[in-house]
C-alpha cells in the first residue's frame, strides 16, 4: 500500500498516463502507474494515425493549430527515436464540401507560420482535378509507437516510477484513514493509496467516475476504425489528406510497415455520449471498401490499394470539439474528491498542455 504523503497514482498507462508519470516522479517521492492492459500503449496511444501535428489539420481552430505548432519541435526534440519522417506529406483542398477554399488554407498557414509549398508537378498529377483545387507539401511526420513505448518504458525506469501493468481498477474513493489521501481498489480486491490519482485513461475516463459514483464528464465517443493498408507505387512514400470536410487521410503506419486510412464519413461506426450503453467491440464489418471507392474519387491511384487489416479503438471527443473541430485538452482537478484528476487529450502533442498544468498545480502548492 502507497503511501499518502508525497505520493500519486496514475490509472492508464497510455502515452498520456505514462508521461504524467515520468513528469510526476520528478517531484514526487512515490509514483504507481496502473494499466489493465497487459502492456503499456495498446489501445488509443497505438491504434490511432501516428500523425505528429504542425498545425495545418486545424484551419477551423486557430487556437489548436497554434499549439500544434508551438509543440510540434517539443516532440522531435522528446522523442527524436519514434519520428518517421522518411515519406512526403500533401494537403490537398477539394473543390466542393470543404470548409476552406485553397486561398483560405494557405492564408491560415501563413498565419500560424506552418511552411507549405505547391505540390510537384507530378504528385499534382497524380489528382482529380474536377475535385480538387490544390495541392500542397507541408512538413507533418508521423511517429511509430513502438519505438515510443520502448522510450517510455526507458523513462519510467529511471524515473522508478512502479508500474503495474495487467492491473484493472474498480473505483477511487477517499481514503478510510481520514488523513486526506485516496484509495485505489483493485478488480481481485487489493488496494493501493496516495495523495493523489491522475484517471488518463482515455475512452475509460467516465467508466471509472461512475464506478466510483463520481460525476460524469459530458464526453461523446465514437467506435472508430482505421484501415490498415498498402499503398501502390508511387503513393508508397507519401500521406495525404483532402481538407477539409467529409473526406479522406492517409498516413504512414510505422509498427505495420502499412498506411493507415481514415474517412470523416466512414471511420466512425456508431456514435453515443457519456452514460449511454456502447456498442460491441468491434462493431464491424469493416468499412474499406467504403473509404477506398470513395478517397479514389480524389486520387484514383488508390483503387489499387490492397487492404490489409483494421484498428479498432473508441474515440473520444470533447462537446466543443464537434463544432470547431478544436483539440483542446480535458484537465479537471479535485473532480469529485480532493486530489483527484481527470486528464486527456486529444492528439498526442497535447501531452506538453498537460504537463504544463501539473506544474501550475504544483506552483499553487496542489501537487507536494
Amino acid at each position: 500500500m502507497a503511501a499518502p504523503g508525497s505520493s500519486a497514482i496514475v490509472v492508464g498507462g497510455g502515452f498520456f498516463g505514462a508521461s504524467v508519470a515520468v513528469h510526476l516522479a520528478s517531484f514526487l517521492d512515490r509514483v504507481v502507474l496502473l494499466e489493465r492492459e497487459p502492456e503499456l500503449l495498446a489501445r488509443a496511444s497505438f491504434a490511432n494515425q501516428a500523425r505528429i501535428h504542425n498545425g495545418y489539420h486545424y484551419p477551423r481552430s486557430v487556437l489548436t493549430a497554434h499549439r500544434s505548432r508551438l509543440n510540434f519541435d517539443r516532440f522531435l526534440q522528446a522523442y527524436p527515436r519514434a519520428v518517421v519522417s522518411d515519406f512526403s506529406k500533401y494537403y490537398a483542398v477539394a473543390r466542393r464540401f470543404s470548409a476552406v477554399t485553397a486561398a483560405q488554407f494557405r492564408a491560415f498557414c501563413e498565419r500560424i507560420g506552418a511552411p507549405l509549398s505547391p505540390a510537384p508537378r507530378a504528385v499534382i498529377s497524380l489528382f482529380d482535378p474536377d475535385l480538387v483545387e490544390a495541392v500542397f507539401e507541408v512538413r507533418e511526420l508521423a511517429f511509430d509507437a513502438r519505438v515510443l513505448r520502448e522510450d517510455l518504458h526507458g523513462a519510467l525506469d529511471a524515473a522508478r516510477v512502479e508500474v503495474r501493468r495487467s492491473a484493472e481498477v474498480a473505483r477511487v474513493l477517499q481514503a478510510p484513514d481520514g488523513g486526506g489521501g485516496l484509495r485505489v481498489e483493485l478488480r481481485g480486491g487489493e488496494a493501493v493509496e496516495a495523495r493523489s490519482v491522475f484517471n488518463c485513461t482515455y475512452a475509460g475516463l467516465n467508466e471509472l467516475l461512475s464506478a466510483s459514483g463520481l460525476p460524469l464528464i459530458p464526453l461523446r465517443y465514437e467506435a472508430a476504425e482505421l484501415a490498415l493498408v498498402q499503398i501502390p507505387p508511387p503513393l508508397q512514400r507519401a500521406g495525404v489528406t483532402v481538407m477539409c470536410g467529409p473526406f479522406f487521410s492517409v498516413m504512414p503506419f510505422p509498427p505495420r510497415g502499412a498506411h493507415a486510412l481514415s474517412h470523416v464519413r466512414y471511420t466512425p461506426h456508431y456514435a453515443w455520449s457519456a452514460g449511454e450503453r456502447a456498442p460491441p467491440r468491434p462493431p464491424g464489418p469493416s468499412r474499406f471498401t467504403h473509404m477506398v471507392k470513395d478517397a479514389a474519387r480524389f486520387l484514383p491511384g488508390l483503387q489499387d490499394a490492397r487492404y490489409l487489416d483494421s484498428l479498432w479503438e473508441t474515440k473520444t471527443i470533447l462537446p466543443s470539439s464537434e463544432v470547431d473541430d478544436s483539440r483542446p485538452i480535458l484537465f479537471k482537478a479535485h473532480h469529485g474528491l480532493r486530489g483527484f484528476f481527470c486528464v486527456m487529450g486529444g492528439k498526442i502533442d497535447n501531452v506538453f498542455d498537460v504537463l504544463q498544468e501539473l506544474d501550475a498545480l504544483r506552483a499553487r502548492g496542489e501537487l507536494s
